[in-house]
């Protein structure tokens, strides 16, 4: 039997800290992936004409998208890879910018699509921005989140998996 007890702030603390665990992972998951969408679907904004969508602002223009003038030489130039040609880096990162966030965002294949933007975090962190890596970290961390404990409920990888029947 334990008999040592805690001072009246430890019980405090230990209670607050129980009613914190109370938090369900679901709402955590999704501010999770909305916010990291989000991150990485303004950032592919950038690089494209033609499709602009910010449902924060209210902006919706619905085209065929394309390059922006500015991509190619920011490619060429400010994010150059020793690895890709600047033309095919930046069609890549405009398409992952826009392809994977959108997953993330409705919680379809969203380990698989974390994992393909941890990747390219990595690439930014190691060949274009090395000193960034207090923001690069943060996006990790989610991703990192995302792709151990899911996109929880409120997502289409779960409607699926109960289907399934997993």
């Amino acid at each position: 039997m334990n008999t040592r007890t805690h001072s009246p702030i430890a019980s405090l603390l230990m209670r607050a800290c129980q009613k914190l665990e109370l938090i369900p992972y679901s709402l955590v998951a999704f501010i999770a992936r909305f916010s990291i969408a989000a991150v990485f679907w303004k950032s592919g904004q950038t690089k494209v004409e033609g499709l602009a969508i910010d449902l924060v602002s209210g902006t919706f223009e619905f085209g065929w998208p394309h390059l922006a003038d500015s991509t190619i030489p920011l490619f060429q130039s400010e994010y150059h890879l020793p690895i890709l040609a600047p033309e095919l880096a930046a069609h890549l990162a405009a398409f992952a910018e826009h392809f994977f966030p959108v997953l993330i965002l409705f919680g379809l294949a969203t380990r698989f699509s974390a994992l393909a933007l941890l990747g390219m975090t990595l690439v930014i962190q190691l060949f274009v921005y090395p000193d960034a890596y207090p923001t690069h970290g943060t996006w990790m961390a989610i991703l990192l989140l995302l792709m151990a404990r899911g996109p929880g409920v409120l997502s289409v990888d779960h409607l699926l998996r109960r289907r399934l029947g997993h």
